[in-house]
């Protein structure tokens, strides 16, 4: 079984390499793939190569992700969020593939305080948000067998994150000023491949249960709250910071201006995805402390 992965360099696709391999022949592309086209923002090239491939699963883990640089490149982002997606459910539903697909809790708009369920009415704030539904709804309307995964606040070992920033920041400055009026769940990208891995094997058998689901880890915190954490789990690992939990400043979203306006409520109800595949999701905490030991134990 041939199973066509993109955005291979990227968090999520980085882990997928892993946690796809145990399912059949994977072909992982990224946007400077020499043999296939792996550059969603060439929908020719893209459509060509899902035909010379001829994957049973596609596995999209590629997107334009830079939220503030969306504001300004507001085509780009709809062609790589967006059209290249509908691109690929048209040639999945042509080949009867699977198509998986990862969103984003920028499809709401981040109001109250419950965490958004699968049908909860949608609102984005910003061109990201605004292309990553358009990119949904794609799929749903192309009668594709798929799965979308909306997750939010997701990290991995490799590449940049918000707990390897928080780490520097802490050895550079004694204080630090960190927002607090915005709720998530840091997800880790092995956490989403793994999942993604379980729900690929489930859904083969089980075709009935393709459609939408929220995935994120269990429980929820403020990005105040996160980095106190990686602040004091660091400590505790015997690192010595310059900022401590205790001169780490919460400050509201406002302190911090940005070209696309953020989600304050990106709180996500995980309910569908635990009752049709019987999973149980970790805390952030456990995920995140994996993820720290990894990178500060090297």
């Amino acid at each position: 079984m041939k199973i066509l992965l993109l955005g291979k360099n990227g968090q999520v696709g980085w882990e997928l390499q892993r946690s796809l391999a145990p399912l059949g022949e994977v072909i992982a592309l990224d946007r400077s793939s020499k043999d296939y086209c792996g550059d969603l923002a060439n929908l020719a090239g893209l459509a060509e190569t899902v035909r010379q491939i001829k994957p049973a699963i596609i596995v999209n883990a590629a997107a334009h992700t830079a939220v503030d640089k969306a504001e300004s490149e507001m085509q780009l982002a709809q062609t790589i969020n967006a059209d290249a997606v509908a691109v690929l459910a048209q040639e999945a539903r042509l080949l009867n593939a699977w198509l998986i697909h990862y969103s984003t809790d920028y499809v709401f708009a981040g109001t109250g305080i419950m965490p958004w369920q699968e049908t909860d009415a949608t609102g984005p704030l910003s061109v990201y948000g605004t292309t990553k539904l358009a990119g949904e709804r794609a799929i749903q309307s192309s009668a594709c067998k798929h799965l979308i995964f909306r997750t939010s606040w997701v990290y991995g070992t490799r590449g940049n994150n918000f707990a390897k920033t928080m780490l520097r920041l802490a050895a550079e400055h004694d204080t630090l000023t960190v927002i607090n009026d915005q709720i998530g769940a840091p997800t880790g990208a092995d956490l989403l491949a793994d999942i993604t891995a379980h729900a690929l094997r489930t859904v083969q058998k089980q075709p009935e249960l393709s459609g939408l689901y929220h995935l994120v880890a269990a429980g929820e915190t403020s990005w105040y709250g996160y980095a106190s954490y990686v602040i004091e789990t660091a400590q505790k690992m015997g690192h010595n910071l310059q900022a401590t939990v205790e001169t780490i400043s919460p400050v509201p979203t406002s302190a911090f201006p940005t070209p696309a306006k953020r989600p304050h409520n990106s709180r996500m109800n995980t309910d569908k995805l635990h009752a049709n595949f019987a999973l149980t999701l970790p805390h952030w905490q456990a995920g995140v402390t994996r993820m720290l030991t990894e990178f500060l134990e090297k």
